[in-house]
């Protein structure tokens, strides 16, 4: 049988994937019943419902034709290392590294930095477009995760705080 859609087919193949991994995984817990659902029953259901979405959307690729075969192209090598780069810099600074010396830093100055080196990976870099949006998303995750749901973590930099 031909691909006749290469995008699809990967992309419904990495969610049959992730939908297998889920659905394993799920079964280290209990999975109780629909009327007792127990800690494994939503990853367990989520895993089978992914799998399931990438079976179909796999299957439509085998069957659908398309022009030119939608080929996947080149990867995007520097998006994906400015992305990847700016969720590092984000736990680094949210929680330090104490063994190399690097101390927390805390909430706002994680998104702040993970915004900054996020948006590196676009075409067009404006600064001040930058800035307010890390302050829009600083103090939106203030509100909800520090004020609404009272999670315990380092907002600001321990050499403030003490």
């Amino acid at each position: 049988m031909n691909i006749k859609s290469q995008k699809d087919f990967f992309s419904g193949l990495l969610y049959t994937a992730v939908g297998v991994a889920f659905a394993w995984g799920a079964t280290n817990y209990n999975i109780g019943s629909g009327a007792r659902m127990g800690p494994g029953y939503f990853p367990l259901m989520l895993g089978i419902l992914l799998a399931f979405i990438g079976g179909v959307v796999m299957f439509k690729a085998l069957v659908v034709e398309t022009e030119d075969g939608d080929k996947i192209g080149k990867w995007a090598w520097k998006p994906l290392a400015y992305i990847i780069g700016a969720n590092l810099l984000f736990g680094v600074l949210l929680g330090g590294l104490p063994r190399f010396g690097i101390p927390a830093m805390g909430l706002i100055a994680g998104i702040y930095g993970l915004t900054i080196v996020a948006s590196l990976a676009g075409t067009k870099f404006k600064i001040g477009e930058v800035l307010i949006l890390a302050t829009v998303l600083a103090l939106g995750s203030y509100l909800a995760f520090v004020v609404a749901l009272k999670l315990q973590f380092p907002v600001w930099p321990t050499f403030i705080t003490g």
